[in-house]
């Protein structure tokens, strides 16, 4: 079973993997940025550095959750090949919550067809990434 240390550290990992292939995409702030800009005022470009802060908090928080989580509904990260599958399915379910839910009905955007295809592209490399590093047992 992997630990919330383990789990907090392929957060990391993930998330610098994520956040390199988001900066080879559009280059732009992450949607992050918006959420800080409409609380604090201002355009989303003023707070690219805490919104990408605010990206690697989140990142790291979900491989933690993660790590606990997938044992808890009883599935194991013991073989890399089933850790890699499972980090795949919660990329894919970490992107539809972001663009329902943050995107939409919190920030009321409504992204284009290449920010669906970025936004999906990053969020499923964090979760490979992710199940791969817990999968391996590096921290276990």
């Amino acid at each position: 079973m992997a630990s919330v240390i383990a789990g907090l550290a392929g957060g990391v990992v993930a998330t610098i993997v994520m956040t390199i292939a988001m900066m080879m995409g559009d280059g732009g702030p992450p949607p992050t940025a918006a959420l800080v800009a409409k609380f604090a005022g201002g355009e989303p470009e003023d707070y690219a550095m805490p919104g990408m802060a605010l990206h690697f908090v989140y990142g790291i928080v979900a491989g933690a959750v993660f790590a606990v989580g997938v044992p808890l509904i009883g599935l194991s990260l013991g073989s890399i090949g089933v850790a890699i599958g499972l980090g795949l399915v919660y990329g894919i379910v970490l992107m539809i919550g972001g663009m329902m839910f943050w995107m939409r009905m919190i920030l009321g955007m409504e992204p284009d067809r290449s920010m669906i295809m970025m936004f999906g592209t990053v969020h499923v490399i964090y979760g490979v990434v992710l199940g791969a590093f817990l999968g391996a047992g590096i921290l276990a």
